[in-house]
């Protein structure tokens, strides 16, 4: 019965993005081809499948969809971001073949797809096992990174049974990125295995999907807590990216904070403005509503919608704030482990950037919350106004540092609301770090991580701890720190 009911999920997925057959989705390394197949309900496995026509993982659940179990459930969002297309669809790549985005977002004009249907080529060998992918990814996509001009990408989707839904040249990643469709149901795990017998591409990911963190939430206690002045405070022309939803740029407090904007998901409406807005104006929000840096400039990448992205949309704006020069980039959403977000990030602080995440909020026995456990990535958990600690954060050795977070007023649309997550923790250290920064333009991003750490009030056991890092901001003692 639960075959049934996963095998009728993915029909119905199969039917929001593209028209192909139905195929369940595993990613179970273990598995026999012939497993697979059964998976499938290929004829090829006959009646050797048992009589559910499935197979079970080794906890006794479907084997089909993400690690976490049972079928892949995509948010509403995703099927915005990826509409049904007419047939042979070619969305249009994410930049122009120089690289550089216009104004308004990438308009590029499509990429050439083959003529005739799509049919996944015989006899392909997995050069590797199949992989299994954990985390929440969109089941029907892959991201590649591959060496070569257009024509390569399309001799690889010809040879793969793929289609080329997007290209473009990364800047972070050195490399041209590609996202590829599979048309015709094969599992994720199996066309990454498939496509590592190619030696062009270089770098096989899932399409993963990434949430924002806020917590369902009286003044702005942080600057107390973290030891930063108000009344000194500043960030003035420290350039900060921000990664995060669309924003609300009338509101007062963010007048003449925005530098700049880059929506990289044109072609899905802004129906949410309240993440972004809080993020952007605690960092270096203006007048009643005071940001830890006024004066910063906001470079805002908008990237969410309806709380969730993916990976491909999240490095489009990563790369877009690394053209823009900025010592900062703040990143208060968590999603899986993901190799091209590791190296992204990786590159990013190689160029000198500061990179500062948001925990998560996903509790103590939560797995680890990416890109915030990279390493080079400043991970931020979350306190109340009395240093406890945010009963629903993340917890582990990555934690690196804590700041409030905790039910505090913010911007928030065209107005005002209390807000609580270590989204909102990540963007006052984001904040305060431009206040080092804005003090000492030549401190690198490794001197402001070690004084940091050298001067966080310890709040829990001795030393690093899983729940507070090194401990609580102080500011004050980390611009005191020597080089």
């Amino acid at each position: 019965m639960a075959a049934r009911a996963v095998i009728l999920h993915a029909a119905i997925l199969a039917t929001a993005f593209v028209a192909a057959p139905a195929f369940a989705q595993t990613n179970d390394p273990d598995l026999t081809q012939k497993e697979v197949d059964c998976l499938n309900r290929t004829t090829a496995a006959g009646a050797d499948c048992d009589k559910e026509g499935g197979t079970t993982d080794g906890g006794g659940k479907s084997g089909a969809g993400s690690a976490a179990g049972s079928a892949v459930f995509l948010p509403a969002l995703i099927v915005d971001l990826f509409p049904n297309p007419p047939a042979q669809p070619t969305p249009p790549a994410r930049t122009p073949p120089n690289g550089t985005s216009p104004p308004n977002g990438p308009t590029n004009p499509p990429t050439p797809s083959p003529s005739g249907p799509i049919t996944p080529p015989t006899g392909l060998n997995l050069a590797a096992p199949p992989r299994a992918v954990s985390g929440e990814f969109v089941p029907d996509e892959v991201l590649v990174t591959v060496t070569g001009d257009a024509g390569a990408v399309q001799q690889i989707a010809n040879a793969f049974g793929l289609q080329v839904r997007s290209q473009r040249q990364s800047r972070l990643l050195g490399s041209t990125l590609v996202r590829f469709g599979i048309p015709d149901g094969r599992p994720v795990g199996v066309v990454l295995a498939q496509l590592a017998a190619d030696g062009r591409t270089q770098r096989r990911e899932p399409n993963h999907i990434y949430s924002l963190q806020q917590a369902a939430g009286i003044v702005n206690y942080a600057f107390e807590r973290i030891a930063l002045d108000s009344k000194q405070a500043s960030g003035e022309n420290v350039r900060v990216a921000v990664i995060d939803t669309g924003i609300d740029d009338t509101n007062p407090a963010l007048k003449g904070a925005i530098a700049d904007q880059f929506d990289a998901m044109p072609n899905v409406p802004i129906e949410k403005r309240d993440h972004g807005t809080s993020v952007d104006g605690l960092i270096a929000g203006v007048g009643q509503l005071e940001g830890m840096a006024p004066g910063a400039k906001i470079y805002h990448a908008r990237a969410f919608e309806g709380g969730k992205s993916t990976m491909d949309v999240i490095l489009s704006a990563l790369d877009w704030a690394a053209e823009q020069d900025v010592r900062i980039i703040n990143m208060s959403f968590v999603g899986p482990k993901n190799d091209l977000l590791g190296t992204a990030c990786r590159n990013a602080r190689a160029l000198g950037m500061v990179l500062v995440a948001a925990a998560g909020n996903n509790g103590p026995k939560a797995p680890y919350g990416y890109p915030a456990a990279f390493d080079g990535v400043i991970a931020v958990t979350a306190t109340d106004a009395k240093d406890g600690l945010m009963p629903q954060a993340n917890r582990g050795p990555y934690v690196f540092i804590s700041a409030p977070g905790v039910e505090m007023v913010a911007p928030s649309g065209a107005g005002s609301d209390v807000v609580t997550g270590t989204s909102f923790a990540a963007a006052i250290v984001s904040g305060a770090i431009a206040n080092l920064i804005h003090a000492t333009p030549g401190r690198s991003a490794d001197d402001i991580e070690k004084a940091l750490a050298a001067t966080a009030k310890d709040l829990g056991p001795k030393g690093r701890d899983n729940d507070f890092g090194y401990g609580l901001l102080d500011i004050k003692a980390a611009g005191a720190a020597k080089e």
